[in-house]
């Protein structure tokens, strides 16, 4: 697999020996999910899993947060767009088909705030540690859209499902020591040593016997390929829905107000 050595990629892909490290790359907008980040996203799985040296996956983001969930900007042209609506909700069943399926572990290193789409990419992958300053938040409910990206589908398989329905439907925040308490968390590190923790992590995973580390992790992740199976479609086409409801619309356009991105 080719390096995407380009600094203005929305996705940075690293090779360290058998691990592939994966940069998610707006920091200016602390990794907020526009359209050329959804779509690299949908795209970085099968181009990982394509990747016959490939042993193991770090996946991270750049500068002070890992990411702060959905653009707000693409979700106002969402909201009038419904044929980049569709896309956008393909591309969203890629990104959980993808991640969920892929045969190597991902060791997700959370070196700050992981909110939205972010916090659902952490809780998708195999191995979490977060900084001591980051936090988790899926706001999708309050925001007024259903949390059909992943939150839903798997919080109820790490902690307990009363839990899960208190933090997706209030959306609040998980610091770091309470999301390794709940599950959601296999370390808590100092701040700036995330990265170096999962590559190290991910670098014994990649030196284990692949045929076993796979199909391992295969029959761990069965739990999590039948909610998929089971529940995504739904979801989205809530998600989809919750576009056209009212309530959405006026929280994004208040969120829109404040931020001077209208």
């Amino acid at each position: 697999m080719v390096a995407r050595e380009d600094p203005d990629s929305p996705v940075l892909i690293e090779t360290h020996g058998a691990v592939r490290v994966v940069t998610l790359n707006r920091p200016g907008a602390f990794n907020a999910v526009d359209e050329g980040l959804h779509r690299a996203l949908a795209d970085l799985w099968p181009a990982l899993d394509a990747d016959a040296e490939i042993r193991a996956v770090v996946l991270t983001g750049a500068g002070d947060a890992f990411s702060a969930g959905g653009d707000l900007g693409l979700l106002d042209r969402m909201v009038r767009d419904a044929a980049l609506r569709a896309d956008v909700m393909r591309e969203a069943a890629d990104i959980v088909r993808g991640i969920t399926s892929l045969r190597v572990p991902i060791v997700t290193a959370v070196n700050g705030p992981a909110v939205g789409l972010g916090c659902s990419l952490a809780a998708m992958s195999d191995l979490v540690v977060v900084e001591e300053q980051a936090y988790f938040a899926d706001p999708h409910v309050p925001l007024g859209l259903v949390a059909a990206d992943g939150g839903a589908l798997v919080w109820p398989l790490l902690m307990s499902l009363l839990r899960a329905k208190e933090f997706i439907l209030l959306g609040e925040r998980i610091p770091a020591e309470e999301a390794l308490r709940l599950g959601l968390a296999n370390r808590v590190v100092p701040r700036g040593t995330a990265r170096t923790t999962a590559l190290e992590l991910a670098t014994r995973l990649a030196a284990l016997p692949p045929q076993a580390v796979t199909e391992s992790k295969a029959l761990l992740n069965a739990g999590v390929q039948q909610a998929v199976r089971a529940l995504l479609a739904t979801g989205l086409d809530g998600e989809t829905a919750s576009f056209e409801e009212p309530a959405f619309q006026r929280n994004l356009a208040r969120m829109l107000s404040r931020t001077g991105s209208a």
